[in-house]
């Protein structure tokens, strides 16, 4: 079996119906040629490896449809494969689709941070349709998330089997190191993104207590 991923440009669309209605306008498009370099690309670093660590399910320039890419990948590769669309896409203003958990990654209106989600692995940047879309699920085997800034500068979740969070930030060092624990996934949302974005406002919903090791 094999997982698709999709690439399609940036503000394209903002809900799985949108992203549904945008593919299928392309159909009998014009291959756009930001995705034919994408696609290409990806074929030529596929072909670099050996047959067993191939990452790509079937030839990305056979995913081209208008101005959106099809990639299909083994599960073992999808980490791997969704970090080279994050790395070729990016740049060229394009989103990072993924349909089977309806996970829309568009760098509109993103913060740049090292994420990691501890059942998806990682993502180079945040968005609050994804941090909204994520706490709330965050189970097992990995129910956190870290979003990291800069060293020592970052933000942690953990979301117990009972669905209470354990709650972290630190500024850069350990006197600006603070925890808290929520029973509320918006909240939790919310507070990661403010952190993210600079805004602070919300922070006194809860009871920090300074950590000390």
């Amino acid at each position: 079996m094999s997982y698709d991923l999709v690439l399609l440009p940036s503000g394209a669309a903002a809900s799985p119906a949108e992203v549904d209605a945008y593919l299928t306008a392309q159909d009998g498009r014009q291959a756009a040629e930001a995705v034919t370099e994408v696609a290409a690309e990806l074929d030529r670093r596929n072909a670099a490896l050996p047959e067993v660590d191939a990452f790509l399910g079937a030839p990305a320039a056979d995913g081209v449809l208008g101005g959106a890419l099809f990639v299909s990948t083994p599960y073992d590769a999808i980490g791997h494969t969704r970090n080279l669309l994050f790395e070729l896409g990016t740049p060229r203003g394009y989103a990072v689709w993924d349909p089977q958990l309806a996970w829309l990654a568009d760098p509109a209106g993103a913060v740049a941070a090292a994420v990691t989600h501890g059942g998806a692995g990682e993502f180079p940047y945040l968005t609050k349709e994804l941090v909204d879309a994520w706490i709330p699920e965050l189970g097992q085997p990995g129910p956190y998330l870290i979003a990291e800034t800069g060293d020592q500068v970052y933000i942690q979740t953990y979301r117990h089997p009972d669905g209470h969070y354990d709650l972290e930030y630190r500024e850069g060092s350990a006197d600006k190191h603070f925890a808290a624990t929520c029973g509320d996934a918006r909240i939790v949302a919310d507070l990661i993104w403010g952190w993210a974005t600079g805004d602070r406002s919300g922070f006194e919903t809860l009871d920090w207590r300074q950590l000390t090791f």
